[in-house]
């Protein structure tokens, strides 16, 4: 007999623990990939600013550990990824059915490699095609020196934010295993969510056309992906509930 308390006899107090203990988890999981990522700072530092041609400026001694403390920040964050997800799975996993709940296990690495694939996007793409824009915006008027700070601020800016929004196909597809959301809502849903998804793309990008398609059209892309994938998974979920 399992040890495992029922989770329809659990109070609230009973729930709010353990969502307390899991995020404190996944808390302790963070400063401590933070912590190993900090180890190898200058090796990741070194990478990123291969291609510029010059160093880049601190104007004070803190600048140094804030820049390094941001690196390593988003390498920890990278890292904890799939823990916050086996973590949420594992919360609200009881509630689930067992077939559900095996086959949604899946989206743990799934989230993972999603978050991967965004912030590869926003930095293999996005990114060099935005310092591009401002390089020649300032080419005529001003010198420019980039300070360490802005730089990865900046940098982080075009990156962090499209690991999150590729999560998008696996997240509604999630809600969709758990009856939350179906395609005939998410359908509905399209006009709003196309005007939320361009002004998120537009308001991170500079004001060229060009830069906006190169992020609107991937974000619409992503959105029609999760609705096909929930579509397709309606679809195999029918025969089972009609059994």
């Amino acid at each position: 007999m399992s040890g495992r308390q029922d989770p329809n006899s659990m109070s609230v107090i009973g729930h709010l623990g353990e969502l307390r203990t899991r995020l404190i988890r996944t808390l302790l999981s963070f400063l401590a990939s933070m912590a190993a990522a900090f180890l190898y700072v200058r090796d990741l530092y070194d990478w990123l600013v291969r291609g510029l041609d010059d160093k880049l400026v601190v104007l004070g001694p803190s600048d140094v550990l804030w820049v390094y403390l941001l690196l390593s920040g988003v390498a920890a964050l990278t890292v904890t990824m799939p823990v916050a997800a086996w973590h949420a799975w594992r919360f609200v996993s009881p509630a689930l059915g067992g077939r559900v709940r095996r086959r949604t296990a899946f989206y743990i690495p799934a989230l993972a490699l999603l978050f991967l694939a965004g912030l590869a996007f926003g930095y293999f793409v996005l990114f060099p095609v935005m310092l591009d824009f401002m390089n020649r915006m300032a080419a005529e008027q001003f010198e420019t020196l980039y300070t360490a700070q802005k730089y990865f601020t900046f940098m982080i800016h075009m990156t962090v934010p499209f690991g999150f929004l590729f999560e998008l196909p696996a997240a509604l597809l999630f809600l969709t295993r758990i009856g939350v959301l179906n395609p005939a809502r998410l359908a509905r849903m399209r006009k709003s969510a196309y005007f939320i998804l361009v002004i998120v793309a537009v308001s991170i990008t500079p004001p060229d056309i060009v830069s906006d398609i190169i992020v609107i059209v991937p974000l619409l892309l992503l959105y029609e992906v999760s609705v096909a994938l929930s579509k397709a998974a309606s679809r195999r979920a029918e025969p089972a509930g009609a059994r």
